[in-house]
């Protein structure tokens, strides 16, 4: 497989259990592959399944059927049928993702939120509040929120430390849901540049959820940006 993501036939439902049990279709047979350095986006409107479809490549929700190819550390492993360990040694080291709303503990500081993913692969603390603190000062955060927890924060401001805990590290693939949904025109721009800057430096391939698509269609539809 030469390419670092391969989506193959994905099917998902979700069975309402307070409607008696009913299930409903979220998507159907998708379809796709991304390859190195290259920026998917994901079209189709509202409540099609594109936040759906991410939860799935990224492993927090279960396919019905079909595969899902990640290459990982010299070797092909399907997060569809994979275990929890695999799942999570994916993400520590292949597979980033920046959800549409910062989920963190409570009153860790802003910093080692945004830190974290490097400490866990194993880098010095200071080495890693040092990058973390570059990065929330890239994108605008003011330095005297950086020591404080981000429920505390705006939504914005809450976005911004999410942004910035998943550009952190240097993951191979790279999931986008909304990033910039929340961010005023500067900072969306910051975002926008520096995602280039990172697809060219390290050619990894990224993939976006653009917020506004007016096709009517059964389920998301992938197309190259690069």
């Amino acid at each position: 497989m030469p390419t670092p993501l391969v989506v193959s036939e994905v099917s998902k439902s979700f069975t309402m259990h307070l409607r008696d049990g009913i299930r409903l279709p979220v998507v159907s047979d998708v379809a796709f592959s991304v390859a190195s350095g290259e920026c998917v986006v994901l079209g189709g409107p509202s409540g099609i399944g594109k936040s759906s479809l991410l939860k799935m490549i990224y492993g927090n929700y279960a396919v019905d059927t079909g595969q899902i190819l990640i290459r990982h550390d010299g070797r092909i492993v399907d997060l569809a049928s994979a275990d929890p360990r695999t799942v999570l040694n994916v993400r520590r080291n292949t597979l980033g993702y920046v959800s549409q709303f910062l989920r963190t503990v409570p009153r860790v500081a802003a910093i080692d939120v945004v830190a974290e993913p490097l400490v866990a692969r194993g880098e010095e603390a200071a080495v890693a509040r040092e990058k973390a603190g570059a990065l929330l000062a890239k994108l605008n955060l003011p330095e005297a929120l950086w020591q404080l927890p981000p429920a505390t924060f705006s939504g914005g401001e809450q976005q911004r430390v999410n942004i910035a805990r998943g550009f952190i590290t240097d993951h191979t693939i790279l999931l986008l849901d909304e990033p910039t949904a929340s961010l005023d025109a500067r900072n969306r721009a910051v975002v926008v540049d520096d995602d280039r800057g990172e697809e060219e430096r390290r050619r990894r391939p990224s993939r976006h959820l653009p917020r506004r698509r007016s096709a009517r269609r059964r389920s998301p539809t992938a197309s190259s940006t690069s």
